[in-house]
């Protein structure tokens, strides 16, 4: 079953070209192993959030066992944001339907 953790905080929106970039910068470093996809959401208003979609459980979990800061948390702390996450199963989805 796949997993979908979201991970929301709030920046500037002054800031919203640099909090981009340095997502773009930490998606040329790859995808760790078990992340579908992921990305970023904004409001327009200095609200984000990054979704990410796990192949399953045991993937999110082996990620946060590793050495390394989860991603998502640490970029938006990079922002002076104190970040919160949600993890979620997915139930249904639009790609069953296919």
């Amino acid at each position: 079953m796949n997993i979908l953790t979201i991970v929301s905080a709030d920046v500037d929106q002054a800031r919203a070209n640099d909090l981009a970039s340095q997502f773009e910068h930490l998606l040329i470093g790859g995808l760790p192993d078990g992340l579908l996809e992921t990305r970023l959401l904004g409001d327009g208003q200095g609200h984000w959030a990054i979704h990410s979609l796990w192949r399953d459980l045991p993937a999110l979990d082996a990620m946060r066992a590793s050495p390394d800061p989860p991603a998502a948390p640490a970029l938006f702390r990079r922002f002076a944001a104190e970040p919160t996450l949600v993890i979620m199963q997915v139930i249904a989805d639009s790609a069953d339907r296919a």
